[in-house]
């Protein structure tokens, strides 16, 4: 059975993008037709300044709102990253594979380092190397596709390098994993800025539609949302961004393309509120499943125990083996 790999790092809380551009196909599609793994990548939340206070609350709240998204025990594993060691113990391995000028053209590199020095920081050396760690993260557990979204492609492709180098070097080791890109709604636009992406991370409240907002929240949100120039309602992504975002999320939720939807609505206001009350809808069952785990913590507690239980049973041989691999002497 072909084996999936995906994580979500605890940064801020979870945004409509996150489940329709990848929880709701984890759930929906990767749990059912593959030994799928799903983990809450903390370890990554600490390459920026952070609150350690913070980055333990939305672990938690990431973990139980997988689980609240759909994902079954039963079927996938669910972890939280820092509870596997082999994580850690294999990223210093592939720094040590991995070149300084593979990790310098990263794009979210030279996106986040200079934004981190214009707020008068220093840029943390996690910053330019997490990529290694992401691929750990994917290698480890001999992972065959990562759903991603498009921003994440250029991670998965350092991945496959990090692979075969290693593998040309000291053995074959690893397997040389592919991206596997969501057909619908791979990248949910801000609201208020529809050329950026509804980040989790980011600091602009009204074009964030959060996944715990309340149902009025999430319709004053989408109907307040930007637009553009003409009164045509049409998919046109590069000349008419904002409505193509709001087509683009519509089509998610009803899970048609957005082709379909254009030329559908006579008025922006008539797709907005289709579009907020679609939102609304989609999000309700979540929401009530996301109480109910937050009344049993207990269950979230033993979901992640078993879930790190069965990841560490997974990873500690192949990471073993590139110790091995690589020149390294067992413990005794």
């Amino acid at each position: 059975m072909t084996r999936v790999f995906s994580g979500i790092k605890p940064t801020g809380h979870l945004t409509l993008g996150n489940y329709l551009g990848a929880m709701r196909r984890w759930a929906q599609v990767d749990q059912h037709q593959s030994d799928a793994l799903f983990c809450v990548v903390d370890l990554h939340a600490l390459t920026v300044d952070h609150d350690p206070a913070r980055v333990f609350r939305l672990s938690r709240q990431t973990a139980t709102l997988l689980l609240a998204s759909g994902l079954d025990p039963e079927l996938c594993t669910v972890f939280v990253q820092s509870h596997v060691d082999e994580h850690a113990r294999l990223s210093y391995l592939l720094e040590c594979v991995a070149t300084d000028g593979e990790m310098r053209r990263m794009i979210q590199y030279k996106e986040k380092a200079p934004r981190e020095r214009e707020r008068g920081g220093s840029v943390r050396l996690s910053l330019l190397t997490y990529p290694v760690l992401m691929a750990a993260d994917i290698l480890a557990y001999g992972t065959d596709e990562v759903p991603v979204g498009e921003d994440q492609t250029q991670h998965v492709e350092l991945t496959r390098d990090l692979a075969v180098r290693f593998n040309q070097r000291y053995g074959h080791t690893f397997v040389v994993p592919r991206a596997t890109p969501p057909k619908v709604a791979a990248r949910i636009m801000n609201l208020q800025d529809p050329t950026s992406k509804m980040g989790k991370s980011d600091d602009s409240g009204p074009g964030i539609v959060y996944l715990l907002d309340e149902p009025d929240v999430v319709r004053k949100k989408i109907m307040r949302a930007v637009t553009d120039s003409g009164s045509d309602v049409v998919y046109d992504p590069e000349g008419r961004p904002g409505v193509a975002n709001l087509l683009e999320i519509l089509a998610a939720c009803q899970d048609v393309t957005p082709q379909e939807l254009s030329g559908a609505y006579d008025t922006y206001g008539a797709l907005k509120k289709d579009t907020a009350e679609a939102v609304v809808e989609v999000l309700r069952p979540l929401q009530e499943r996301h109480r109910a785990l937050c009344a049993d913590p207990g269950h979230v507690d033993g979901v992640l125990r078993t879930g790190a239980e069965r990841a560490r049973g997974m990873a500690r041989p192949r990471v073993d083996a590139a110790y091995r691999a690589i020149g390294l002497p067992p413990a005794l």
